[in-house]
Order: C-alpha cells, then sequence, then structure tokens
C-alpha cells in the first residue's frame, strides 16, 4: 500500500468513537441504558453474584492503589454532604434509627439460636432420668 491508499484510513479507536457518537445521535443515551441493563442482567445470570463482588473489589484495590485511601476519604465526605443537602439532616437519624433496630432484631435472634443449640448440648431431653 502506498500513502496515497492509506489517505482518509483511521485507526480502529478512531473508528469505534466515530460509530459510537453515530449510534447516540441517532439512538439517544436511553439506548445505551436500555442494552447496558439487558447486558448486565446477562452476565449476572451466567456469572453470579459472586462475579461482580469480585470484580468490584478489584477494582477498589485498584484505585486505592493509585490514588490512596484519602480519595476514599474525600468522595465519602463529598457524597455525605450532597445527601444531607438533597434530604438534609433527619434522613441520617431516619436511617440510623432503622440500622439500631435491624441490629437490636439480629442480637436477639443469634441468642435465641444460641440458646436454642445450647439446649440440647446440656443432655436435657425433657426425660426425667430413672432412679435406680
Amino acid at each position: 500500500m502506498t500513502d496515497k491508499d492509506n489517505k482518509g484510513s483511521m485507526t480502529v479507536a478512531e473508528a469505534g468513537r466515530k460509530g459510537g457518537e453515530t449510534v447516540r445521535n441517532e439512538r439517544g443515551r436511553e439506548f445505551y441504558e436500555t442494552i447496558g441493563r439487558k447486558g448486565g442482567a446477562t452476565v449476572k445470570a451466567e456469572r453470579g453474584r459472586a462475579f461482580y463482588e469480585e470484580i468490584g473489589r478489584k477494582g477498589g484495590e485498584t484505585v486505592k492503589a493509585e490514588r490512596g485511601a484519602k480519595f476514599y476519604e474525600e468522595i465519602g465526605k463529598k457524597g455525605g454532604d450532597r445527601v444531607k443537602a438533597t434530604r438534609g439532616p433527619n434522613f441520617y437519624e431516619e436511617i440510623g434509627r432503622k440500622g439500631g433496630q435491624k441490629v437490636k432484631k439480629l442480637i436477639e435472634e443469634g441468642k435465641r439460636a444460641a440458646r436454642e443449640a445450647a439446649a440440647p448440648a446440656t443432655g436435657n431431653t425433657g426425660h426425667e432420668p430413672s432412679k435406680g
């Protein structure tokens, strides 16, 4: 091929970008949201929840290595400030109360399960021992 033959050619990346822009202009943002949801559902069905947990963990480790733990502090504060501005300080009181109730319930269930598990272990079958 001569230089003349290559005139006007583009890289694969350039072609992909151009094609993506064309689709975006023709079909809009909703199209990408729809196909993204469908793709995510397919991956979830094929690979399961553990796959997403694993890639999320790996991504988090990569970001932490690149940006440091301080990055998470900063974005957490920004997110908290945004939620407070949007929902108000009472929102945190409400979710704190709900969380506390959930923890209390879980502790009670754990204690109940421990008592039930311990009862047979003590040998108490509900029968009086024979005297003989």
